[in-house]
């Protein structure tokens, strides 16, 4: 019940701040389909925005250790168990047994939860009720009357004295009671409320009035809903008709018929003379926009101050404090050499659940090239659930170590690994797991980096030794065609030049073939390079999988000793970052490279296209 009244509140006030934003700083705006988005959004934003908690976690450090005594009293035969302090003495005094009962005769109590609960049930029924009858009331008007389909629209004209309305696609109105200008205006109103589908923010807002009947600012909101509606309706009307004079005085006309259905959107409303002096109100400025974003900070503050919740949780102890796993009787004692086989750990495993009922589950399992066992990893679990994970990693033969299967100080069974002075202290954290590191025998290297490709080198074809600077000019022709001296003198200058150009023609040639050669075995190098490139960034893909799989194993085991090789591998990483990018700029320039050597190539062969033209040219003249 509290949590039902804490969301009310949170709700009420939601809907409170979005309803005085609009009244203070956007009735007055022309802005009215923002408007209204604007107040739908307040209306979900009530409803939602209370279910969204972000929980803060602090953390605390953990209460002191209570130990518990044993005291005996002389009223009660078994021993009491008392949690005391380690430096405060407990005092207990038995207290005397009575025999008197007392009873206590209590008064007759309002139980006012369920008198809310009452009252609210009360409330949505009757409005409920009346949810219902306005459904009924609306189908009976629009039950066995004539539709008139006219494109998206069903009009249908009734004979009672109603307002005009609109509900989704109907639109109904009494044509008798209107001129046609008159009525051209109201079905204008009406195919805006019909097309923007504004029955659904009626129906919207009806709800919630239903739900929170007890708010009064749900209603005054729903009024604001209906309102900009209108004002929406009125607006556009107005740009699809001439004479707004003529439409405010039908306002005015139509306030004579207030009978309407509740839910739909009718042409009468109160408050026409708002609704006629927004009609000529001069558009709002763009930079009034603003005014639409003021309720984000206001939003801002009500997550900060109510929607957080702080949990307040015990501090992990820390890891380093550890205590020895003991075995009080040990049962069997299985011992693990570096020659043990497969065979034997899969024996183990089956032997382990048959005599003890300890799962047992043997992985990581790495031997050299004499088949000694380098690496292996032991997780255990008991029919208690208490589970162990053993593990021993290095790049040489491990030592030889015993398992101690047993029961433990609380009766359960449990396991120990005893390995000589080479390995770490058997340790349990936290009755969870045992790791024993190699410390001695760990060679740990990074893996190698791919070497990145280079782009393909080789023998070019040589260039033809063609001096351009001797190749013949055309001769200039006459500006006067009809100077016959002039003529004859540029016909010979032609031949010649002719004659020079046949000569020069081999050059020419030589060079279209250099750049055909030099445009094929660049673009083979490329396609060469690009498949290398493509092989490296797979490779680097590896790379990056292997030091992420180097740095946990590393850390493993080596601990927090490797503060100072973890900061040297990091800097490490960077530089191979950096070498890639490098690499990949490199491989740019070496594209762009081959790109300007083709340019080239096309280069020569437009200018001996060019000289080609230009020798035409000169014959034609």
């Amino acid at each position: 019940m509290e949590a039902l009244f804490i969301f009310i509140l949170k709700s009420s006030g939601l809907l409170a701040m979005f309803y005085f934003a609009y009244i203070i700083l956007l009735r007055k705006e022309t802005f009215f389909n923002s408007s209204r988005w604007f107040l739908i959004a307040g209306l979900i934003t009530s409803v939602v925005l209370p279910f969204v908690v972000y929980t803060k976690v602090i953390w605390i450090q953990p209460a002191p250790v209570v130990e518990p005594i044993v005291v005996k009293t002389a009223v009660a035969s078994a021993p009491v168990t008392i949690p005391v302090s380690t430096t405060e003495t407990a005092q207990y005094e038995p207290q005397p047994i009575s025999n008197v009962i007392e009873e206590e005769e209590k008064g007759f109590e309002i139980n006012w939860n369920l008198v809310l609960i009452a009252v609210y049930g009360i409330g949505f029924s009757a409005f409920m009720l009346k949810f219902l009858l306005d459904f009924y009331s609306l189908n009976s008007v629009l039950k066995g009357k004539k539709i008139k389909q006219q494109e998206d629209f069903k009009f249908i004209d009734v004979n009672e004295n109603i307002a005009p309305f609109s509900y989704f696609d109907y639109i109904v109105y009494n044509s008798s009671l209107y001129t046609s200008a008159e009525l051209e205006n109201i079905l204008e109103h009406e195919k805006v409320h019909s097309d923007q589908k504004h029955t659904i923010d009626v129906l919207i807002s009806r709800v919630f009035c239903i739900l929170f009947w007890f708010n009064p600012i749900v209603w005054l909101y729903k009024k604001a809903i209906l309102q900009n509606l209108e004002f929406i309706a009125d607006n556009e009307a107005s740009k699809k008709i001439s004479d707004k004079k003529a439409y405010q005085y039908t306002l005015l006309k139509i306030t004579t018929h207030e009978t309407c259905v509740a839910i739909t959107n009718h042409f009468y409303q109160s408050l026409i003379k708002k609704r006629i002096v927004m009609l000529n109100k001069n558009q709002s400025k763009k930079r009034n926009y603003w005014k639409y974003y003021a309720v984000v900070p206001a939003l801002g503050a009500f997550i900060l101050l109510f929607q957080i919740k702080t949990i307040a949780q015990e501090k992990k102890q820390d890891l380093a404090v550890v205590q020895k796993d003991t075995v009080k009787d040990a049962q069997e004692v299985i011992k693990i050499t570096k020659n043990t086989t497969d065979q034997e750990l899969q024996a183990l495993k089956t032997k382990l659940k048959a005599d003890h009922n300890l799962d047992l589950e043997v992985s990581d399992v790495k031997r050299n090239s004499e088949k000694e066992l380098t690496a292996i990893q032991i997780q255990t679990k008991s029919d208690s659930g208490k589970k162990q994970t053993i593990k021993i990693d290095g790049n040489k033969a491990i030592k030889d170590c015993e398992l101690a299967i047993g029961t433990d100080e609380n009766g359960t069974k449990a396991i120990v690994i005893n390995t000589d002075k080479n390995f770490k202290t058997p340790m349990m954290v936290r009755n969870e797991r045992v790791i024993v590191r190699n410390m001695g025998d760990s060679e740990v290297t990074p893996p190698t980096p791919p070497t990145p490709p280079t782009f393909p080198s080789g023998p070019m074809p040589p260039a033809p030794a063609v001096d351009m600077s001797k190749m013949p000019k055309p001769p200039v022709a006459p500006k006067n065609p009809m100077d016959k001296v002039a003529m004859k003198k540029f016909e010979k200058e032609m031949e010649e030049f002719e004659k020079k150009m046949e000569n020069f023609q081999p050059n020419l040639d030589a060079m279209s073939a250099y750049g055909d050669a030099v445009s094929e075995i660049m673009s083979k190098r490329e396609a060469i390079f690009e498949k290398e490139m493509e092989k490296y960034e797979l490779a680097m893909e590896k790379y990056n999988e292997k030091m992420e799989k180097f740095n946990y194993n590393f850390k493993f085991n080596f601990g927090d000793d490797a503060g100072i090789y973890e900061r040297d591998m990091k800097q490490y990483e960077q530089d191979m970052k950096q070498y890639e990018l490098d690499m990949k700029q490199h491989e740019k320039n070496m594209k762009q490279h081959a790109k300007d050597m083709k340019q080239h190539a096309k280069d020569m062969k437009q200018h001996e296209k060019n000289m080609k033209v230009m020798e035409k040219e000169n014959k034609k003249a």
